[in-house]
């Protein structure tokens, strides 16, 4: 019995991280973001997967890619250009976004694997 409540659990907790997922994707959708990002390739931006790489363990990531999102990278951005995973020299700003829902954006991004 304990065994079939914890494969209920499991369940429930990977249906409601795809639905958490589904949401930010189509979250990145409505806000812009898929022109120049994609999960896992290069688009005129580093691929989200890069981003959550290259940010792993960094504890002030999430605030200040969120400031990159709402405000853009400026020369900051430049990096990823010169490492080849991007095309765009510097991220423009996205006034469109709201701080709560770049926050939101991410916290997905940097939860990819």
């Amino acid at each position: 019995m304990k065994a079939i409540l914890g494969i209920a659990a499991a369940a429930a907790l990977l249906v409601a991280g795809q639905a958490v997922a589904a949401d930010e994707s189509a979250l990145a959708g409505k806000s812009g973001c898929l022109a120049c990002h994609q999960v896992a390739v290069k688009v005129l931006g580093p691929a989200y997967k890069d981003v959550a790489k290259k940010y792993a363990g960094d504890k002030g990531a999430q605030a200040r890619l969120t400031d990159h999102v709402v405000k853009g990278t400026g020369p900051a951005g430049l990096g990823w250009m010169k490492e080849g995973k991007a095309g765009m020299p510097f991220m423009p700003p996205n006034a469109a976004v709201k701080p709560e829902d770049a926050a939101k954006l991410v916290q997905w991004i940097l939860s990819l694997k």
